[in-house]
């Protein structure tokens, strides 16, 4: 592993430098999801459909949009009694999309389309920028392509907030490595305003910035960022991160009691109206042992079990390697939150998207192979994605 305060006292490059370092993972990124739209096009055309409606005119990406163009208060009741309110969504999201509606000729819907594709290259930078500051140049160019070619990928092209959300969190992870903790703060209060799991985000900003004191510790800690002796006012610049860092998802989810007389906690109700809440993974358990009641069913649950299976691998191995404790952090709530919550379960994939950490082993080991042999893997798993992204999104429920 690369030493980390060897990376620190080299300082970090200019914009400029920094764009042209991180240009392989960029273009690569590009590439991979330019399959991806060329196999949903080729695909959407044989069954009749609008590729582009699928990207931003359906499920979350509608409510986006009726955010962006009237505001919250819009509601569906179902006749079962539950209510959907749009106040479910977080803001981010809509106010980029009416800010580029009204200096652009765009929709929303077309500016959410712009802000995904534009964050999604961001989100590719800001992984590839972690990766390489804790494992070198080669590993981040792997770490964007493979979050590239994850299965469900495709969603990091619609009008959906899991770009945006990673990216902010991207930033921030590297900003707290590299001990930029106002920015650090910045960035995860704007997470928190796309996304409620952008409090892992401020739990990973409180949990670097606190354990080196905690520690009675001096110099580079495993969180990657630089001590009090090497930066003048570090503690003040660390409690002011911490300060900003949950100030976005705290302030909506208050706004949002205030507004429906459900007091702090009034975001819970709107969310249970969309039969969304925090059982300790009780429903997907049943939702699990429910496909065992048949032989197709049964497939589909053993391949259910397996995925939860290298999922806890992954951060075990995360562990084992001693990733920076911000990084565990936030993947591990990230993973909680998709797993454990009562929610659409066909919905958990795209869930666990912004969750990038854990991906970073599997980017050490196709950096220290062959570059043909890492070639074809990060290929063949282009072109898997790409099938199944157009398949999946092409299908009756929503991603």
């Amino acid at each position: 592993m690369t030493d980390l305060e060897t990376r620190t006292e080299r300082g970090t490059p200019g914009p400029r430098g920094a764009l042209r370092r991180a240009a392989p993972a960029l273009l690569g990124y590009a590439a991979v999801r330019a399959l991806g739209l060329l196999a949903l096009a080729l695909w959407s055309a044989a069954r009749d459909k609008s590729a582009y409606q699928l990207l931003t005119a359906r499920w979350d990406s509608l409510w986006y949009t009726r955010v962006a163009e009237l505001g919250y208060g819009y509601e569906v009741r179902l006749p079962d009694g539950d209510v959907h309110s749009n106040l479910a969504f977080f803001p981010l999201l809509p106010w980029l999309e009416r800010l580029g509606a009204a200096v652009t000729p765009l929709s929303p819907a077309d500016a959410g389309f712009v802000v995904s594709l534009l964050a999604s290259l961001a989100a590719a930078w800001g992984i590839f920028a972690v990766a390489e500051h804790l494992y070198g140049r080669r590993a981040g160019v792997c770490a964007a392509l493979l979050w590239a070619v994850l299965p469900v990928a495709v969603v990091q092209s619609m009008a959906y907030s899991e770009s945006l959300f990673t990216a902010l969190a991207a930033w921030s992870l590297y900003a707290v490595l590299t001990g930029r903790w106002v920015t650090a703060g910045t960035l995860a209060a704007l997470a928190g305003l796309t996304r409620p799991v952008g409090l892992a985000v401020a739990a990973a900003v409180w949990v670097a910035a606190v354990a080196p004191f905690v520690r009675s510790r001096s110099g580079a800690g495993p969180d990657g960022a630089r001590g009090p002796e090497h930066a003048p006012g570090d503690g003040a610049r660390r409690v002011l991160g911490m300060l900003l860092a949950p100030l976005g998802a705290a302030g909506y989810v208050l706004w949002v009691g205030h507004r429906t007389g459900g007091g702090p906690l009034g975001y819970l109700d709107v969310q249970a109206g969309w039969r969304n809440g925090f059982d300790g993974g009780a429903a997907f358990a049943r939702f699990v042992a429910g496909k065992f009641t048949s032989l197709p069913g049964a497939l589909a649950g053993v391949g259910l079990i397996a995925g939860v299976a290298l999922l806890v691998w992954l951060y075990a191995v995360c562990v084992r390697r001693r990733q920076p404790l911000a990084l565990l952090t936030y993947s591990g709530l990230v993973v909680v939150l998709a797993l454990c919550a009562s929610s659409y379960f066909g919905s958990k994939p795209r869930l666990l998207l912004p969750a990038f950490p854990l991906l970073l082993p599997l980017a050490v080991a196709l950096a220290w192979a062959r570059t043909s042999r890492s070639a074809a893997v990060l290929g063949g798993l282009a072109v898997v994605s790409a099938v199944y992204g157009a398949f999946w999104l092409n299908g009756s429920g929503p991603p």
